[in-house]
């Protein structure tokens, strides 16, 4: 059996906004998020996990944000250019796992709909995919509201 783990982290910092993208699913938010794209913070780390899981790079490899077609692109794109990957090496993906991690916005209320969001891009069941948030207990950058950072980690399995 090929079972195959990967993880994705990433990083932005909050900028002028009055809403972040996170899964695919606007957040109100007194800022946004500052990036090449849109800036979501938690797609880009989950496309992360699936390239990693691939043995295919990273998101920056794939889309690089030196190049100006990907400016201002929505996330979607790149979540589903790792999955036609997947796909088209034999894989399924088994779950996905994606932590939030920021002091504000609260994630809770939004949750179901990010993890409904990603579901829908993957093709899989929402009970596969979990969004959950946690804070840095006010320590770093993010404790101290300088901006969101998002740990991912997909299970591929060979079908």
């Amino acid at each position: 059996m090929d079972v195959r783990l990967g993880n994705g982290f990433d990083v932005h910092s909050f900028g002028e906004g009055d809403h972040v993208i996170l899964c695919g699913v606007n957040v109100p938010h007194s800022k946004g998020l500052i990036g090449h794209s849109d800036a979501d913070v938690a797609m880009h780390a989950a496309t992360d996990a699936i390239y990693g899981a691939l043995a295919l790079g990273d998101i920056g490899q794939h889309f690089p944000p030196s190049d100006p077609q990907w400016k201002d692109a929505k996330s979607n794109i790149f979540l589903s250019h790792s999955y036609s990957l997947v796909t088209s090496m034999g894989f399924i993906i088994s779950n996905l796992d994606c932590t939030i991690i920021c002091e504000f916005p609260k994630i809770g209320p939004y949750s179901a709909a990010m993890s409904s969001s990603l579901a829908d891009i993957l093709q899989i069941d929402k009970k596969r995919v979990s969004v959950k948030a946690t804070t840095s207990e006010k320590l770093g950058f993010t404790g101290r509201g300088e901006g969101i950072a998002c740990i991912a980690t997909a299970a591929l399995v060979k079908i």
